[in-house]
């Protein structure tokens, strides 16, 4: 498997539960800033919560939930953020400024 694969999931396992990390954030965090497509394509092929890779916990930078969120769906991943304490608002998207994880 691709070394930046196991770097992404290295970076997601640390997302603390009830808080959430961008896209982005995490590619910024592996020192490939302009990646964060790649960051999406790893936790797709990720073993998730199996494997202790949180990907529910990733989501984008305005708080939207990845409408192909590989686990469930949208639906599934927004129950399991939930179930940890994540808020949500009204549009539905994550509350960001509540619960972004500062690295």
């Amino acid at each position: 498997m691709d070394s930046l694969f196991e770097r992404t999931y290295e970076v997601v396992r640390q997302v603390p539960e009830g808080r959430v990390a961008s896209y982005g954030q995490v590619a910024r965090m592996l020192g490939e800033p302009r990646k964060a497509r790649f960051v999406g394509f790893a936790l797709h092929a990720s073993p998730g919560m199996a494997g202790g890779v949180p990907c529910h916990r990733v989501v984008f930078k305005d708080g939207s939930l990845a409408p192909g969120f590989a686990f469930g769906g949208p639906d599934e991943q927004r129950r399991l953020l939930e179930g940890e304490g994540v808020s949500f608002l009204p549009n539905g998207r994550v509350d960001m400024d509540r619960c972004a994880w500062e690295a």
